[in-house]
């Protein structure tokens, strides 16, 4: 049976030790919101441009079967405060997405 851990692609920018604690600090909270949809329609990408310079970003996209995609970012230079803040981002899309999906339905 596929999670939504399972849906995540990690992009190569980040190292591979940092794979196993960036998924810790992004998902509970955010299963929890996507629980509206099976693991199998949506799609994670996590993906840091411009690494180690005062450009960079950290981009969280969040595709789910039948909708626009949902796009996070964030400026913040630490990789942990980066991923907790396009978590804490795409969790309130996600719950507006929700929100309009609930009001479908009924």
């Amino acid at each position: 049976m596929t999670s939504y851990v399972d849906r995540l692609r990690v992009q190569p920018q980040f190292h591979a030790h940092e794979h196993d604690k960036l998924g810790g600090i992004l998902f509970g909270r955010l299963e929890n919101r996507l629980a509206h949809w099976q693991p199998e329609q949506v799609e994670l990408d996590l993906a840091i441009k411009e690494r180690g310079t005062k450009s960079q970003r950290t981009v969280l996209e969040c595709s789910i079967a039948g909708h626009p995609k949902l796009v996070a970012t964030s400026a913040e230079q630490d990789i942990d405060k980066a991923a907790a803040e396009v978590r804490d981002e795409l969790w309130h899309q996600i719950d507006r997405l929700a929100g309009k999906h609930a009001v479908r339905k009924t």
